[in-house]
């Protein structure tokens, strides 16, 4: 082989080197700039790990978590709790809290999802063919080798923009005496570009769908809190509730002590002969009632254990399902009760109830809506264009070579414009828009309505709570010393053991109704910190707001 031959050939071999090394960092360099673009614009490009993640087999457990720090609370074979640790027992391990927290994840996954019209998306196709056919022609080619190869990406950006890339090859070979480059390779390198200019034109068009999605979360989240507080209210309604069974048990337990009491000793006056044998019956009758009651108030405690083990997940552990509960909460309030006006109450009822933040991101939404359905009345315009370079020669390195050159360009504009004489469907999807926003107009005055009317009644009833504490107190006191008034008549022989006994009922009720008075306060503070949104706060309970 002669110098110049080899000279010639190293030199389109360093050509085509050339080539391929420019258009491969032309191609690395404009994927590079469409994975950078920021996220506001379009959404990053898959990593590796994203798609090891996605060829990846899904696993899932399908056994759920044991509860969680019931152990802790076991002391000498009773579950105590105090009102803090059955709040924090209940967020733990409570089948309707857990379910409720995944129905607000879910909805993070629908913000993801609202993402995916900007997601990049790579194609790529490799379809060689041969074919053999019979010909009519002794110049013609009865067979074909055809090895086409293409590689595109394809992104959306938020002013409505779509951009493609796409490159390809294809080597064809055939059997014809007559074709000049035999086998033929070509390339080809295209960018188009497309803009809307009415019809699905601005940001606002293309990631409206985002903005409502986030917003979706926020109201997610807001009715989350409206569930967290609504389940820690009843719990708090179920914890008083045992206690007050309890106290009522120990009221009725010491009723029943004072009456028994009383039996012995007119059973020993019976012996003495000071009173007569009928005269004992009335006192042994309140003592057969009494237990009777003590038997009804100690199953009258069960099914209220039942219940707050059941809000607290304690029944679906073995060691406390059968336990009795001891509460250490005090029923007396210390220091000054707790008061609040109406005015005051409402400010931060409108401030913090999360009700009405849900109904005002909903508005919200609707605005967004509309302006979606309004862009869709206009008329679809749109504008295209296109740059194309091709390369074709009998060699891999040339066909790059005049692609990546640009030797042979190839470009042109579209200008398209489609007006519906009719836009029904549009017109339909507006006027919905606007319903809806009327009617969540209405909604958030509706619940306004509701949070007035929850914050007047919490306001009432905490101050008939307060009222109440100071009669049944005063009560309580007026029937003890009655009681200690009858019992030192009786026992000086004045009165008869009737009037002492008519004197422990009416302490065992003054008793209980004390107890309820003082249980009827703590659920009073829950309800207002419930009517003004700070019951969430009051608890020291915080929903995590890192997905918005």
């Amino acid at each position: 082989m002669s110098d110049h031959s080899r000279a010639v050939r190293t030199s389109s071999s360093s050509l085509e080197g050339k080539t391929m090394e420019r258009i491969t960092n032309f191609v690395v360099m404009l994927w590079m700039a469409v994975a950078c673009m920021p996220t506001s614009w379009a959404q990053q490009a898959p990593s590796v790990n994203d798609l090891h993640h996605q060829l990846q087999g899904i696993r899932t457990s399908s056994q759920l978590s044991a509860p969680q720090s019931i152990e802790q609370h076991i002391v000498d074979n009773q579950l105590r709790l105090s009102l803090q640790d059955a709040i924090q027992l209940m967020l733990l391990n409570n089948t309707n809290v857990r379910i409720n927290e995944l129905n607000f994840h879910r909805t993070v996954f629908a913000l993801q999802r609202s993402f995916s019209p900007f997601d990049t998306i790579l194609t790529s196709n490799f379809s060689p063919a041969r074919s053999t056919s019979p010909t009519s022609s002794t110049i013609a080619a009865s067979s074909t080798l055809d090895q086409p190869f293409t590689i595109g990406a394809s992104q959306l950006f938020a002013p409505g923009t779509t951009l493609n890339v796409n490159f390809s090859t294809d080597r064809n070979d055939n059997n014809s005496s007559v074709t000049t480059l035999n086998p033929a390779l070509s390339s080809q390198i295209n960018f188009s570009i497309s803009q809307p200019l009415l019809r699905g034109r601005g940001v606002v068009v293309n990631r409206g769908p985002i903005w409502i999605a986030r917003r979706n979360i926020q109201q997610s989240q807001a009715n989350f809190e409206v569930q967290i507080g609504n389940s820690i209210l009843s719990l708090i309604s179920q914890y008083w509730s045992l206690v007050q069974a309890q106290k009522n048990l120990a009221v009725l337990q010491d009723s029943l002590r004072l009456a028994e009491e009383s039996y012995k000793r007119d059973k020993r006056s019976l012996e003495l002969g000071a009173i007569s044998p009928l005269d004992i019956y009335r006192s042994e009758a309140t003592v057969a009632q009494r237990r009777l009651s003590v038997l009804q108030a100690q199953y009258a405690v069960k099914p209220l254990e039942d219940q707050l083990r059941s809000s607290i997940g304690a029944d679906l552990d073995l060691r406390t399902v059968a336990i009795d509960i001891s509460l250490t909460e005090e029923v007396e309030s210390k220091g000054e009760l707790v008061s609040m006006d109406i005015p005051t109450a409402m400010d931060l009822a409108l401030k913090y109830r999360p009700e009405l933040t849900a109904a005002k991101l909903q508005i919200e939404n609707d605005d967004t809506s509309l302006q979606i359905a309004n862009n869709s009345l206009k008329p679809s315009l749109n504008i295209s264009g296109f740059y194309t370079s091709t390369g074709l020669s009998g060699g891999i390195g040339d066909a790059l070579n005049q692609t990546g050159t640009f030797k042979f360009p190839s470009y042109g504009m579209n200008l398209s414009l489609q007006l519906p004489i009719r836009n029904r469907a549009a017109s339909a999807d507006m006027g919905s828009a606007l319903i809806n926003k009327k009617s969540d107009l209405y909604s958030l005055r509706q619940r306004e309505q509701q949070v007035n009317q929850d914050v007047r009644n919490a306001v009432h009833q905490l101050e008939e709570s307060k009222l109440a504490i100071t009669a049944a107190a005063t009560a309580r006191d007026l029937a003890q010393k009655t009681l200690t008034a009858e019992q030192r008549k009786y026992e000086l022989g004045a009165e008869t053991i009737f009037f002492v006994l008519d004197a422990q009922n009416t302490l065992e009720q003054a008793e209980q109704s004390y107890v309820q008075a003082l249980i009827g306060y703590q659920i009073a503070i829950a309800v207002l910190d419930s009517a003004t949104g700070n019951i969430l706060e009051h608890n020291k309970v915080m929903i995590d707001s890192s997905f918005r």
